[in-house]
């Protein structure tokens, strides 16, 4: 893989804004009641879909960390195909692909949002669908930055 300009250290203060921007989201996920390992599993969907390896990295060690099973990772990108996730993941996690593929798509479907606002409260969804748009500007940046992984903490 070729080496990149890392679009995060080269503009830091760009970079601080969207770090701040995300501690924003993270706080209203929590003060929400969701969560945190459903978020997780939102950042880590979004990253398999772009393609971004640091963050599927990143936020697979993290929701590990939470609590979450290596079973259910392993899994999360054919979620559909097991029961292992409950009903507000599944539409945390619907949501998270229709916005991620808005290229595709153009629109979220109304079934997914009525699915969605029907199983989280207004500030549930606010969070997540918050969260889905902060880690696809991640994603963005360390795709296009070919962002290197950290050395395996084992």
């Amino acid at each position: 893989m070729s080496k990149r300009i890392q679009l995060t250290a080269a503009l830091p203060a760009a970079a601080r804004n969207i770090v701040a921007l995300h501690q924003t989201v993270e706080k209203a996920a929590a003060d929400a009641g969701l969560d945190q390992r459903l978020i997780e599993l939102v950042k880590i969907r979004a990253s398999q879909l772009n393609g971004c390896a640091y963050c599927v990295d990143q936020h697979s060690r993290d929701a590990r960390k939470l609590g979450e099973s290596e079973r259910r990772l392993y899994l999360l990108s054919a979620w559909r195909e097991t029961d292992l996730f409950s009903e507000q993941e599944r539409a945390a996690l619907e949501l998270t692909e229709a916005m991620t593929r808005l290229s595709h798509t153009q629109d979220v479907p109304d079934e997914v949002y009525q699915q969605a606002t029907k199983v989280f409260t207004e500030e549930q969804y606010v969070a997540v669908a918050w969260a889905a748009t902060v880690i696809n500007a991640f994603n963005r940046l360390g795709v296009t930055s070919h962002k290197p992984l950290p050395a395996d903490p084992k």
